[in-house]
C-alpha cells in the first residue's frame, strides 16, 4: 500500500494535501504537480512511502531542480512510484547508459558460442550495480528544516510521520492520511 502527500511551506506554516500519483509518469510530472501546490514558489515536499518497504522525499524549491532522497533504492525500483524517483542522475548513471550496457554485453565477434551465458551474467551484474540496496540521493535534503543526514538515514517504518513531526507538520499530515 502506498501513501503520497504534498507538504507546502507557506507564510502560515505547512499545508498538506494528499495526492494521486496515477497520472504521474516522470519526475518532471511530479515536480509540476508539486509546484502547483505552492503558487508563491515556496518549498514543497512530496512524501511517498510504500508500507514497511521504502520511503522517498522530493523537495521542490521554486523553479530549481527537484532534490530527491530514497531510503532503499532496490525496494523502490520494484515499485512504479519508486521508478519515477530513481533517475539515471540519482543512480549515478549517464542518461541512456542502459543501452550502452546492453551493447557492451553483446558478443559481436560473429560466433554464437557462450552468448547466452555471457548475456545472463551481464544482465545479472548490471542490474545489481544499477540499483543499490540502501539509501540514495540527497541526504542533506531536509538539513535546513531540522532533519539531518544521520536522522534521515535512521528512519524506518513510520518515516513520514517522524519527518512531519520534525517539521512541525504532523497534524496537517495526519489530516490527509
Amino acid at each position: 500500500m502506498y501513501f503520497a502527500a504534498l507538504l507546502a511551506r507557506t507564510e502560515d506554516g505547512w499545508e498538506a494535501s494528499d495526492t494521486e500519483l496515477d497520472d504521474v509518469e516522470t519526475l518532471s510530472d511530479l515536480a509540476d504537480l508539486a509546484r502547483e501546490a505552492s503558487p508563491d514558489e515556496d518549498t514543497v515536499l512530496v512524501l511517498i512511502e510504500q508500507e514497511d518497504a521504502w520511503f522517498g522525499v522530493v523537495r521542490i524549491d521554486g523553479e530549481e531542480d527537484p532534490r530527491i532522497y530514497v531510503s532503499d533504492a532496490a525496494a523502490a525500483a520494484r515499485s512504479s512510484y519508486g521508478e519515477i524517483l530513481l533517475t539515471d542522475e540519482l543512480l549515478g548513471r549517464e542518461p541512456g547508459d542502459d543501452d550502452a550496457t546492453d551493447l557492451d554485453s553483446l558478443d559481436l565477434d560473429g560466433t554464437e558460442d557462450g552468448e547466452d551465458e555471457d548475456d545472463d551474467d551481464a544482465e545479472d551484474g548490471g542490474s545489481a550495480e544499477a540499483v543499490p540496496h540502501g539509501p540514495v540521493g540527497d541526504v542533506e535534503i531536509l538539513d535546513d528544516l531540522g532533519v539531518g543526514e544521520k536522522e534521515l538515514k535512521s528512519l524506518s517504518a513510520d518515516a513520514l510521520t517522524e519527518i512531519a513531526e520534525s517539521l512541525g507538520a504532523s497534524e496537517v499530515l495526519e489530516t490527509v492520511r
